[in-house]
């Protein structure tokens, strides 16, 4: 039996690939894993659907925007044969109670959306959601009250001018905010 090559595999079948062929393995990185996957996932994908990613971009759209803001798909299983899957949703705290009585509804919707008898069942879980960004509400902006007359804050100085130095700058800004609140009680 001849000596195995320096540059060949120590397995018995690669060895024999490799006297065989009468050349070494191919110096350098190996294929990534993924470019080789690609067409089975592919497959799988046609075969399965894409499961819970495909329904959060339009969330909001397919149980509205009072349960998107408190729910998010985690999980779609399919089930087996022809029998419909089960769609796992993660629900903010007490919030599951109203997803829990609203779950014939939120199944018939996203049903109309991947298409019927998609999904049988839903499984709740309480956890964190990740908080939904509506692109189209516009974002709250704070009011910011209208300054003091000049009569007022002059009064407001000199309630305060006795007071150290270290705690004037708070007392001056207290001051403002309840002069502001009372000033408006009072029109």
């Amino acid at each position: 039996m001849e000596p195995w090559p320096a540059n060949c595999p120590q397995t018995p079948r690669s060895a024999r690939f490799c006297r065989a062929s009468g050349r070494a393995p191919r110096p350098g990185r190996p294929r990534p894993v993924g470019r080789s996957l690609a067409p089975f996932i592919r497959e799988l994908d046609k075969k399965y659907g894409r499961g819970a990613e495909a329904l959060q971009p339009r969330w909001r759209e397919i149980v509205g925007d009072r349960l998107a803001r408190v729910t998010e798909p985690v999980k779609l299983t399919k089930g087996r044969g022809n029998a419909g899957g089960a769609l796992e949703l993660r629900v903010a705290g007490a919030a599951a109670l109203l997803v829990q009585h609203q779950s014939a509804d939120i199944i018939e919707r996203v049903n109309l959306f991947l298409g019927a008898g998609a999904v049988e069942k839903l499984r709740i879980s309480q956890g964190p959601v990740r908080g939904l960004v509506d692109p189209a509400s516009p974002t709250r902006k704070t009011r910011t009250a209208p300054p003091l007359d000049a009569a007022a804050e002059a009064e407001l100085a000199r309630s305060v001018d006795a007071a150290p130095d270290a705690v004037k700058a708070a007392l001056l800004k207290l001051g403002r905010a309840v002069m502001r609140n009372t000033r408006g009680d009072q029109r």
